[in-house]
């Protein structure tokens, strides 16, 4: 199935060469006669470059001399752009996550040498691959998802130290100020998927009313996507990274893999996720299988040590890590604790969009993509923030490292003026009752939802909303084409999804 992405650029533009010297001439009147200089078919997605109002007059210093004899016979129309980032962490989709420029990690360890080093102040561009690293395909079938090894995800670019304009780096007990600039797809990757994984092959919230691995194929134009799987929908999306966040101390590892060993070892003894999910594992220990550490060499001493030691990357945790906040877009700002020198920041798993939280596990719709961030140290023009994790973060639990990040949320988000709330009891299928479990309560509420919309449909045209005059009928697009679908081969008890017959 797979279809090209991404807009094609009719109007290209030099930046180092006059309006007139452009391939394609520009112009600052207009007239019937001017004459087209490209051509675009209807429905056609397209790109066009060009240059700021003054053709370049207006430069980039400190001095406003240049608008005071700004010639504006010869203006056309917008304003200056900001700096270019500087781009440390190159990505080609056409090579493999372990053979890049700048080879990425998927584990959290304080030895993984950083890639590339910022300084504070500084914008840059951070580009990375899908999570699965391109094993996911823009295919026709939904086998990729069921046969995925979830050891080697997620894959992230990075690490970055962070040093302040003197070169001093950022140090342990520091708070990092991370703002997202600017973020988007890999340009001529505009495409994503949502999957939902094998009931016995990463599982999920719903596993066990739909058990076989699923995909749905989603492709971009501009803030909005559209799956012709999903027929009749297309909606505005909110791009962010799933995964920011900061190297551990080897003291903070430890307490990791221990805490999340007595997790796998004990939480099958108790009325926890599982039980109610039927998901497998609790926790995901460190292990060499699927294991890639950056620039540290495969087979060497020191990976074979570091392997066994690093950190998944499945949770988030007190360094940031997995945190799968939907409003994590532009103009927001992630304040990170810092446990190594340098802080060795890593970022990945882009999402074009999520519900919070991203509970169904592969809900959001995955894609490559970029950051631009700009990295701040408040505390060199504010001594107030110095030593900032002892100041502003509380710890939760028995060591000062048990401290959790901090999340500005930007200002862009989309608006829906109309949304049906569907309510979720923390009663099972069986009719057993789990007291104040929002798991149970969350379970509930998204088949209420899915049941809803199977038997009623959604279309934007369409109001769904009960009515007591007139009966409910299907949307005018019927549910064909389906998403992509595995057969499913585990022998795990179903339970039965009334949707399925509606």
């Amino acid at each position: 199935m797979a279809c090209s992405v991404g807009a094609r650029v009719v109007v290209d533009i030099d930046v180092k060469k006059k309006p007139w010297e452009q391939k394609l001439k520009l112009h600052n009147r207009w007239h019937p006669h001017i004459p087209s200089v490209a051509e675009v078919s209807v429905g056609e997605l397209f790109r066009v470059e060009m240059m700021d109002f003054s053709g370049g007059g207006i430069t980039h210093t400190y001095s406003a001399e240049d608008i005071k004899n700004a010639e504006l016979s010869i203006v056309s129309q917008f304003l200056m752009a900001p700096r270019t980032p500087r781009l440390v962490v190159p990505i080609n989709l056409k090579k493999k996550p372990w053979e890049q420029e700048l080879s990425l990690h998927n584990r959290w360890h304080p030895h993984i040498p950083p890639v590339s080093q910022v300084k504070g102040t500084e914008v840059f561009r951070i580009e990375m691959v899908d999570w699965t690293g391109g094993v996911i395909q823009d295919s026709d079938s939904a086998n990729d998802v069921k046969s995925m090894d979830l050891s080697s995800v997620h894959y992230l670019s990075g690490p970055i130290r962070v040093v302040d304009e003197g070169g001093i780096p950022a140090m342990p007990g520091d708070l990092l100020a991370v703002e997202i600039c600017n973020l988007g797809p890999l340009p001529g990757d505009e495409w994503g998927y949502t999957a939902t994984f094998d009931r016995e092959n990463g599982g999920g919230f719903l596993t066990d009313h739909f058990p076989c691995a699923t995909k749905a194929i989603w492709y971009f134009e501009g803030i909005y996507a559209y799956s012709p799987h999903i027929p009749g929908v297309r909606f505005p999306g909110l791009t962010h990274p799933g995964i920011i966040g900061t190297a551990p101390s080897m003291e903070l590892l430890n307490i990791w893999n221990e805490r999340e060993r007595q997790v796998e070892e004990n939480g099958l003894q108790t009325l926890k996720l599982c039980e109610v999910l039927h998901s497998r594992p609790l926790a995901n220990l460190p292990t060499p299988r699927g294991c890639l550490l950056g620039m540290v060499k495969e087979g060497t001493p020191e990976w074979e040590k570091i392997s066994r030691e690093a950190a998944r990357t499945i949770p988030g945790r007190e360094n940031g890590g997995n945190c799968d906040i939907k409003n994590l877009g532009r103009g927001s700002k992630i304040y990170l604790p810092v446990f190594v020198e340098g802080a060795n920041l890593s970022t990945g798993d882009m999402h074009f969009s999520q519900g919070d939280g991203e509970v169904s596990f592969c809900g959001a719709i995955e894609m490559s993509g970029f950051l631009e961030l700009k990295i701040d140290f408040p505390y060199l023009r504010c001594e107030i923030i110095r030593d900032g994790m002892k100041k502003y973060l509380t710890p939760m639990g028995p060591t000062p490292l048990h401290v959790n990040p901090i999340f500005e949320i930007g200002p862009v988000e989309p608006r829906f003026s109309e949304w049906l709330v569907f309510e979720g009891i923390s009663v099972d299928e069986s009719g057993r009752q789990h007291y104040l479990d929002a798991s149970v309560a969350y379970k509930r509420a998204v088949l209420n939802a899915i049941d809803y919309l199977a038997k009623f449909g959604y279309s934007k045209e369409q109001d769904i909303c009960p009515k007591s005059s007139t009966a409910l009928v299907g949307p005018k697009l019927v549910r064909k084409p389906d998403v992509l679908k595995c057969t499913y081969d585990g022998k795990l008890p179903i339970t039965q999804n009334p949707s399925a017959f509606a």
